[in-house]
């Protein structure tokens, strides 16, 4: 089999996940916008990057720099939503149609030049079609290797057969990252990492990185980096050869009844991924190129490719075909949505490699046959109950416990409320309560007279406690105490108001300010230990409340 790469037909729409929020939101296209996730800018608008704004930015500087910025979530599945009617424009054009990622798709170049005679022309019928269609603007490039042909659409560029390693050699190293699959934080990551390392190295171009001997790459930096290696010399990532799937492979579920909400297929997605890639371990395989297919009661055939960066996991999978099941049920394409319910989901290895690189550590492969039979269990039980019947806690940041712990259904983005980073001056330093309610019980806090014990216009305590009182119940000694301690949150909104006291009238949320107390009641049973207990009290507008326990 030949070592040239592949001639690739690239269609690349730039800033595609806020171009996505913007459409959600309906905003006008010059009204600067950016797109976060974990605190930092992904994608943000052309108007906003001429404001300052720039990827990998956290929120807070980006919006000191931009302050109209409008603020957008991260949300993969819109993404795809909004990026199916631009797969369907190129797919109307060109059969075989590949999604890299949201906002970017891949054809094979070869049928498209020949039928319109010519690399060109295709290319620019590809770009009439998808404006007369969708009105997104996007950019073509075509070259040797799909790695090639992604950064010449990024730089509008046709690269002439042969000349994808001259084409490649000037340009910086960091375009190593457009390697990463942004839809995983690990490889842009792990990506980011290897351009910070390959800087310090005094590597700063792809023609520099691609002269180094691959035994060198592969000792000193590892298999992942030998595959960037491959790529920034003009070849594919990986080899050429691929191991054809058989056809056993191909795992499908008759959905009875007919499903019509994304929530409902997500979860036979997850039981299917799991039998899927149970039969490519089996076999010692991996998936880097899906196929996703689906049929709707009315006989309607749906299907649709996704090309993946790495080699694809379980909870990859099943995140790649619950996009793709949102884009169809919930797309805005001139097709519309499917005039009936799915009434059967299939997925397809449509290429596989060695999984030699999926190899898990020792702890790891002691457990995985449990954590995938424990997470199909779990999938189960959401099929039954709904998607709120199993919950996993996410830790964030925060000042109020209550605001560090986030849950979030089984098989969702583990994302926190709260990112972690910020110092979050006034939060309750460790250890953490172990019992959190989810509302605060109501308290009382009496002194050694029996009077209620309030605080101070200088925020101090007006007797030392003595006895607590929760929700009612009976009264528990005070065997130690420490505070009190007093934190105040949105201050600024009374600054903005003009230190009048008054919450300022653009804001909904007003100034909380409030005072912790800890406290240690004594036990109740005689051996002094099996009923110790403290508490975690907050004084808020004349009120006492438990916050949390310590058991």
């Amino acid at each position: 089999m030949s070592d040239v790469p592949a001639r690739r037909i690239v269609v690349w729409c730039p800033d595609w996940p806020v171009v996505a929020a913007s459409r959600a939101a309906e905003l006008e296209p010059l009204v600067p916008a950016a797109v976060f996730a974990a605190n930092r800018v992904v994608a943000c608008s052309a108007t906003a990057r001429d404001s300052g704004v720039r990827r990998g930015m956290r929120r807070r500087e980006a919006q000191g720099r931009c302050p109209e910025l409008v603020v957008c979530e991260h949300d993969p599945a819109r993404d795809v939503r909004f990026f199916e009617p631009v797969v369907i424009a190129v797919e109307e054009l060109v059969p075989g149609v590949e999604v890299v990622r949201p906002g970017l798709v891949a054809v094979p170049a070869r049928g498209p030049a020949r039928y319109f005679g010519g690399e060109e022309v295709a290319a620019e019928k590809l770009v009439d079609e998808i404006d007369a269609q969708t009105g997104v603007e996007c950019r073509i490039g075509v070259a040797d290797g799909l790695f090639a042909a992604i950064l010449a659409a990024r730089h509008a560029r046709h690269v002439e057969p042969g000349g994808s390693q001259e084409f490649l050699a000037p340009l910086p190293i960091e375009e190593i990252e457009q390697l990463a699959d942004r839809l995983g934080q690990k490889q842009a990551a792990a990506q980011s990492e290897l351009v910070d390392l390959l800087r310090r190295l005094g590597i700063g171009t792809l023609g520099e990185f691609a002269a180094l001997d691959p035994s060198d790459v592969a000792t000193r930096f590892g298999p992942a980096a030998l595959l960037a290696h491959r790529a920034a010399g003009g070849q594919e990532a990986r080899p050429v050869k691929r191991r054809r799937p058989p056809p056993e492979l191909v795992v499908a579920e008759e959905l009875d009844p007919p499903v019509d909400r994304v929530d409902r297929a997500a979860f036979v997605a997850k039981v299917l991924a799991d039998e899927l890639h149970a039969k490519l371990g089996a076999l010692g395989l991996a998936c880097t190129r899906l196929g996703i297919s689906a049929r709707t009661g009315n006989g309607e055939e749906l299907h649709r490719v996704w090309r993946c960066a790495e080699p694809l996991t379980p909870a990859a999978t099943a995140d790649r075909v619950r996009w793709q099941l949102d884009g169809w049920l919930n797309g805005r394409s001139r097709r519309g949505k499917p005039t009936a319910g799915l009434d059967e989901l299939s997925l397809r290895p449509d290429e596989v490699v060695g999984a030699g690189g999926l190899q898990l550590d020792l702890l790891s492969a002691a457990t995985g046959e449990a954590t995938a039979r424990a997470g199909r269990a779990f999938a189960r039980v959401q099929g039954m109950l709904g998607p709120e019947a199993v919950l996993t806690g996410v830790l964030g940041g925060g000042r109020d416990p209550r605001d560090q712990v986030r849950f979030v259904p089984w098989g969702d983005e583990r994302r926190a409320a709260l990112p972690v980073e910020p110092p979050w001056p006034g939060r309750i330093p460790a250890p953490s309560p172990t019992v959190v309610p989810g509302d605060p019980w109501p308290a009382r806090v009496f002194d050694a007279s029996g009077e209620p014990v309030w605080i101070t216009g200088r925020l101090g305590l007006s007797a030392a406690p003595h006895v607590v009182e929760v929700g009612g119940g009976r009264s528990r000694a005070v065997a130690g105490w420490a505070g009190p301690w007093p934190v105040t949150e949105r201050w600024w909104v009374d600054l903005l108001a003009g230190g009048s006291g008054q919450t300022a009238p653009d804001s909904q949320v007003p100034p909380r300010a409030l005072v912790r107390l800890q406290v240690v009641l004594v036990p109740e049973s005689s051996d002094g230990e099996s009923d110790e207990v403290a508490l975690l009290l907050v004084h808020e507008r004349g009120d006492w409340w438990v916050q949390g326990a310590y058991r």
